[in-house]
Formats: C-alpha cells, structure tokens, sequence
C-alpha cells in the first residue's frame, strides 16, 4: 500500500527539498588515517547485515498494542478525557501513539542518511569518508526496517515532526563540514538512542525489541565515530567558534525537548492543541521520559569540548545538567551485548527446533522400518 494512503494527515509535498551548501572536499592521501576510525570503519564493514533476514518478521504484532504501552505512558491517562474513552479508543489510542514514535524515528533515519551521505561529501580527511559511508548504508538499512515495521504491522504513519524537520534543516544548510556531526550523530541520534533504548527495555512485544536492539548495535558506532571526529576538531577552534557550536547545541535540545510531546497524537483525539500541550507537559510518565532522553546527548556533548556556562545554564534549565557524569562508554556496551545476546538465544531456538525436526525424522522412519 502506497506511504500516502496511510498518513493520518497527508504531507502538503510528497518531497523535501533542502537546498545544499558548502564544499565537496576531495583528499588524494589514500595511505594515511586515524587507527582509531579505521578500526571503527572496520566494524562497520564487518557489522553489515539484512534486516530482511536477521529480524523474525514472522512475528505477530497487534495493531492496537504493538508495544505492550501502559495506560501511565500515554499523556490522556488520568485527565477528564481519559473516563470518556471507550476500550477501542485505547486501543486506538495505543496504536497512534505507538505509530507516532516509530514515524519520527523512520524520518529521523532518513535525515541520518542524508547526513551521513554529507559527510562523506564534505569531510577533509578520508578516513571518515570511509566510516561515513558505512553509516549512510546502516541509515538505509534503519529506514526500511521502521518503514516495513510501519506499513506491515501498524499500518499508519504520522508525517514528520516540525521541530524535528526544523533541525534536521538547519543541520544540512549550514555550510560548515562539522556541522552534520554535531547535529545529526550528536543531538538527533543521541536522542534517537535513548529513547529507542527506552523502549526497547519496557516493550512486551518480541517484534520491536529486536529492530530497535539491532539499531542500537549500530548507532553504538556512529556516535563513537562522532565523539571521535569532532573531539579532535574542536580542540582546534577558538572560543569564538566553539560558543557558535554551543548555541547550535542549545537551540536543538529545545527543539528536541519540544519534539517529544505526541501532540499531534491528541489532536487526532479531537483535543484542542494548547490543552493536548497542557496535558503534555503535566505527564509525570512524559516528564521523566524527556529528562531520561537527553542522557545520551550531554554526556557527549560535555566528551566533544562544548561545556561552555551558557550552555551548562540551559542544561539546568532542562534539568539535565547532572547527566552529563554518565558514561557513554558503558552504554554503548550494554547496547552491544543486548543485541548479541538476542542473537544467541534466536540461534539457540533455532537449534533446538532443527534437532527436534531431525529426530522427528528418525523415529518416523524407524517406525517404517
């Protein structure tokens, strides 16, 4: 079925069109390079994988639960509108909301792709042209697992976000090569990976569980291969230049922030749009789940060199300043292991069911015998 027919609003224009600036930079050192990003693009050669083939897309999924939400998780749960709901509006409810996420995470991928393949185009030095392009397949590969998990198992899709469109724009006009990096594999994808982390750990559904864990293996690397990049950079530029970095940085937590309401959601529910912000914002659920988001972003952010006061200021505005002690390190480990360990025990069932279908096979001809 056609992407259009399953819109809850349709998109004014079926494109986006971004206009590009900046230069395309060549580099004729083929023999030089960082170890550290070659052995990252190493990875990423040898992590390559078919979400076709690795992921049970046999798996059922109910449309109207498809991530086992808890009726505390959704921002009407305990407002006078929430005893007016009949069990098929939850359902419903349940369904938008769920689709609602995994639209901005599909569009999301989609503008990692674009500024992955930017990258590969303006970056001076070739050691991250060749990781880059890796991620640009690995961002393919995300698109069409979220697109497939959308249109096969949901069957509905919001458009894009505006503040989500609104910084993945001023990510790819701005004409500095650096500037993707720091608002594409920090900002967006921060974000992206914790909240598909948080799902992933409180999601009942085995469906869901298994593309955002295998995701997660993968931006585990770009936001290493991002760290690494622009650390090495910004040690480089002055105080001036770094405070431009940093006001770019505050102004896309906000967006970001503002983002992660679902209003669109509420509105589809007949709320008008200021009370669907009220009710939004006084979510105790939705609260914690904006504050637990930006733990991948200031960590990073704070590891990168850009921790000037303005920025720390905004931070403890956003009441996530203390996050900025924790460590990357450990959780991308964590999202590596959870994956492995997905696989082993996919393996280990497969096994079992291959041997039970061969001894199956010799007592049935024995029997014959």
């Amino acid at each position: 079925m056609p992407t259009f027919d399953v819109y809850t609003t349709t998109p004014d224009d079926p494109g986006w069109a971004v206009p590009a600036t900046g230069a395309a930079r060549f580099n004729w050192e083929y023999d030089d390079g960082r170890d550290r990003l070659l052995a990252l693009y190493q990875k990423g050669k040898d992590k390559q994988w078919d979400g076709a083939k690795r992921i049970d897309w046999e798996l059922e999924v109910d449309p109207y639960d498809p991530l086992g939400t808890p009726d505390e998780a959704m921002a009407l749960y305990g407002t006078r509108h929430w005893a007016k709901l009949t069990g098929k509006d939850r359902a419903d409810l349940r369904r938008h909301y769920a689709s609602w996420q995994f639209s901005q995470f599909l569009h999301g991928e989609q503008g990692a792709m674009i500024c992955a393949a930017r990258i590969v185009e303006s970056v001076p030095d070739l050691d991250a042209k060749f990781y880059s392009a890796t991620q640009t397949m690995d961002e393919a590969r995300h698109a069409e697992i979220y697109g497939r998990f959308l249109h096969e198992k949901i069957g509905l899709l919001y458009p894009i976000n505006d503040n989500l469109q609104s910084l993945l724009g001023d990510t790819l006009r701005d004409s500095r090569w650096d500037m993707p990096y720091l608002g594409m594999q920090v900002l967006i994808e921060g974000l992206a990976l914790a909240a598909f982390g948080m799902i992933r750990d409180t999601t009942t559904k085995e469906l869901p569980k298994q593309i955002l864990a295998y995701v997660m293996q993968d931006e585990a690397r770009h936001v290493a291969f991002g760290r690494m990049a622009l650390r090495d950079y910004y040690r480089q530029l002055t105080d001036a230049e770094l405070r431009e970095r940093e006001e770019f940085v505050i102004e896309g937590c906000y967006l970001m922030r503002d983002r992660l309401r679902g209003v669109e959601v509420l509105e589809n529910f007949g709320i008008p749009k200021a009370e669907a912000e009220e009710y939004s914002e006084q979510s105790e659920f939705l609260a914690l789940f904006r504050k637990l988001l930006f733990s991948r972003i200031v960590p990073c952010v704070k590891d990168i060199g850009l921790w000037g006061e303005r920025l720390q200021r905004a931070y403890v505005d956003l009441g996530v300043l203390e996050l900025g002690d924790s460590s990357l390190d450990r959780l991308m480990s964590q999202d590596e292991e959870i994956a492995e360990r997905l696989d082993a025990q996919r393996f280990a069932a497969e096994e079992r069911e291959r041997v039970a279908e061969v001894r199956q096979t010799i007592e049935e001809g024995g029997a014959r015998d």
